[in-house]
């Protein structure tokens, strides 16, 4: 068993459920089943998780309420399986704090290697490094914690919003191409998906922006990409 690693399936079709659990257990992690809104809440707030599957049509409470309150209360990464298609509900799901979306009807073993991939890197992000510390202007990253605040007040990043900060900076006076941010951060070759990067970097800014209005932290290097603005 990989060190007991707990992942939280949200997902009120019985069949559909019980499937994505065997594709965790056969991982190796231990899936936990939640089949409603209200049923998902309590597993959330009873205990930590490392990644959560998300359906987004629910009983008792929607799966972008979810969303939004895991978002607001912990960075664990989550992935959204739904067959809602719309592109401007994958939009409105990765601005919200979902680090992928997966539509239904889903290939297994896609599924298999994203939430492998997005465990990786969430753990990556989380192990402490040599550097404890990155300090930009006003923005103190603590990489022991996994933590990122602004003039002394913690700010909530969704795991794959942490990441991309800690791309950035780490290497603050270097231009990153999408390609860059994209390969770096989900491990996975980039096939000019600009709108996944484009909305995590705008839930970035806006978040930094909340949290200082006088500061411009990341600059937009047109043609070129993004880095750390002096």
């Amino acid at each position: 068993m990989r060190q007991q690693i707990k992942i939280l399936v949200v997902e009120d079709d019985n069949d559909i459920n019980l499937l994505l659990c065997n594709i965790i257990r056969n991982s190796g992690y231990i899936p936990q089943s939640a089949f409603s809104g209200t049923e998902a809440m309590i597993y959330l707030e009873k205990q930590k998780w490392d990644m959560v599957l998300l359906d987004l049509m629910l009983p008792g409470m929607t799966g972008e309420k979810i969303l939004a309150k895991i978002s607001e209360q912990s960075p664990v990464p989550v992935m959204i399986i739904s067959a809602k298609v719309e592109q401007q509900t994958k939009i409105d799901a990765l601005r919200t704090g979902a680090d992928d979306y997966i539509t239904k009807p889903f290939d297994i073993e896609e599924v298999s290697a994203r939430i492998d991939s997005l465990l990786r890197r969430y753990r990556l992000t989380s192990q402490p490094s040599n550097t404890k510390e990155f300090r930009h202007k006003d923005i103190c990253v603590d990489t022991d914690s996994k933590t990122v605040s602004v003039n002394g007040t913690e700010l909530i990043f969704t795991a794959r919003e942490y990441a991309i900060l800690v791309v950035l900076i780490s290497s603050p006076k270097k231009v990153f191409t999408k390609a860059n941010l994209f390969e770096s951060v989900w491990n996975e070759d980039f096939h000019g998906d600009d709108n996944t990067i484009n909305v995590h970097m705008s839930n970035i800014r806006s978040k930094l922006s909340n949290a200082n209005p006088n500061e411009e932290y990341i600059e937009t290097i047109w043609g070129m990409g993004y880095r750390l603005k002096t």
